[in-house]
């Protein structure tokens, strides 16, 4: 695939007034956004060819030796049987079997998943190309809590949902949905994962993330789609990149196997993430956790495609370290960094793209600890060349909490980013040759004529940031930024316009979730 336009998707069979919906689709209420990034720097690359090869020797020989196990998913293992891996039961635990891999198994498996891949929205100028030399940024995924200004902290609701769904959508640094944007602790588990994925179709027309804690819920996800899409093109197209972890340190258990099966079957992406925290599911060293990194998530990454060759897949890993004090993830420091600069050389080798990164904090509140240590990993993150970014923007307290003012305060912080991986201009306007002979010697650049045509474009601004004089600031009530990042969110949410759905398509979804929660129960996990 190339990173040109991606053509428009179909609209489903149930659609009425496709139209009429288009054209609304392209009036006054439509959200101006960004796009994905297509960076134009060179990436910081730390690690020799030398480096990295051992690092793969090692993840081979931990698969070969050591191995990965497989848990209750009697199907995966059966799979990987038949093309030539040795299992074993485990004598201690039913369900659980030891499977290792004959060097060099798993990666002539991997050569058949793509470079890089389109995810269709349903607004066809949303859609993104995940791979190559583009960056996605998608929101925070996850949290059971929010966090606010005027509440604190509490459980999530399918309301807060919802006000993420649309902030999401009104904001044009993030080019993606996302999924799980809060834990709507109000509806009953077994149905809620229907709720979520109605609201990304409903109120944001971004490319969004599919449910993966069931194999059902998946296929629920996917049947959804082929309602929006129709059921033909989501056969042959991505529509839905998933996020699909390991249970670190080296087991695939079978809720994950459930939904990567269904998800790779039917032709969608899945994030292939181990979720390490080194010190606790890895080593403490950087190159014992990358090995073990890319020895669970080439498992994986092979195993999409053991169940439908060429579907699209990501390379992934949340990288954070413990802290030897607490215990507790740690965020923004230097050896996370090192191990994403590592793993996404280590996905370039592969031929795949890359997820890792975010606006990664462990603090309570959206404060200076906050900031500090978002940014940090948000630098590693462009200058890594991640693809796609989760939790880019609301992650607080570790990921256990989505914050409205964070959320803002991320957003705009990526803009920034945006204008960063456009590179420099060396054009004659670049170059500004014609502003330097008009100055001169000892004169100012505030008036010539350079200075008055870029003056607009120049310099990246920031929507939140308050740069005024210390009196400006003082008479406009001395806000600091997360009062004006509470105001914002509040405003925009008060501004929000839905985008278009064809009233057809909406009917079907309905209907669909209605049968489907008659049938649920309301007590299962």
């Amino acid at each position: 695939m190339t990173d040109e336009q991606p053509t428009p998707a179909p609209t489903g069979r149930r659609a009425r007034g496709g139209a009429d919906a288009r054209r609304a689709m392209r009036g006054s209420n439509e959200i101006k956004q960004a796009g994905y990034i297509r960076r134009n720097i060179k990436l910081y690359e730390p690690f020799s060819d030398d480096q990295l090869e051992l690092i793969e020797h090692n993840a081979e020989t931990v698969l070969q030796e050591t191995g990965i196990d497989f848990y209750e998913d009697e199907e995966a293992v059966e799979m990987w049987r038949a093309v030539g891996a040795d299992v074993k039961a485990s004598e201690a635990e039913e369900r659980r079997f030891r499977v290792r891999f004959p060097r060099g198994l798993v990666r002539s498996l991997i050569k058949t998943a793509p470079r890089e891949y389109v995810q269709h929205a349903r607004n066809p100028a949303n859609s993104v190309v995940i791979g190559g030399n583009n960056t996605v940024f998608a929101p925070v995924y996850g949290p059971p809590f929010i966090r606010n200004l005027d509440e604190g902290r509490r459980y999530a609701t399918i309301e807060d949902f919802r006000n993420f769904a649309k902030l999401v959508y009104m904001l044009p640094s993030l080019h993606h949905a996302g999924g799980t944007l809060c834990e709507p602790v109000d509806i009953p588990v077994a149905k809620r994962h229907l709720d979520m994925i109605y609201t990304h179709i409903k109120y944001s027309d971004k490319p969004f993330m599919s449910s993966v804690t069931s194999g059902d819920r998946s296929a629920d996800s996917v049947a959804m789609c082929e309602m929006l899409f129709g059921k033909e093109f989501v056969d042959q197209n991505c529509v839905m990149t998933s996020l699909i972890n390991a249970n670190s340190p080296m087991v695939w258990d079978g809720v994950m196997l459930g939904a990567l099966k269904v998800l790779a079957r039917a032709n969608q992406a899945c994030v292939i993430s181990p979720f390490i925290v080194a010190g606790a599911m890895s080593p403490t060293t950087t190159v014992g956790t990358l090995t073990q990194i890319l020895a669970e998530a080439s498992v994986g990454i092979a195993f999409t495609q053991l169940c439908r060759p060429g579907a699209p897949v990501v390379f992934g890993t949340f990288a954070a370290s413990m802290s030897m004090q607490s215990g507790a993830p740690t965020f923004g420091t230097p050896e996370p960094a090192h191990v994403t600069f590592g793993a996404a050389q280590l996905a370039r080798r592969m031929g795949v793209p890359f997820r890792s990164g975010g606006g990664l904090c462990g603090s309570k509140v959206p404060d200076a600890q906050a900031a500090y240590e978002s940014a940090n990993t948000l630098w590693s993150t462009i200058l890594s060349g991640v693809n796609f970014c989760l939790h880019s923007a609301g992650w607080l307290e570790g990921g256990l909490s989505s914050g409205y003012e964070k959320l803002i305060m991320d957003a705009d912080q990526l803009t920034m980013f945006q204008k960063f991986a456009e590179g420099v201009d060396f054009s004659e306007n670049g170059q500004a040759m014609d502003a330097i002979r008009e100055v001169g010697p000892g004169a100012h650049y505030l008036g010539c004529e350079h200075t008055q045509k870029n003056f607009e474009t120049a310099f990246w601004r920031s929507g939140l940031a308050d740069n005024n004089s210390f009196e400006q600031w003082q008479d406009e009530g001395s806000k600091d930024i997360v009062v004006r990042a509470n105001a914002k969110w509040k405003h925009m949410l008060n501004e929000y316009v839905a985008p278009a759905l064809d009233e057809g398509i909406d009917e079907g979804l309905r209907d669909f979730m209605a049968k489907r929660k008659e049938v649920l129960p309301d007590n299962v996990s």
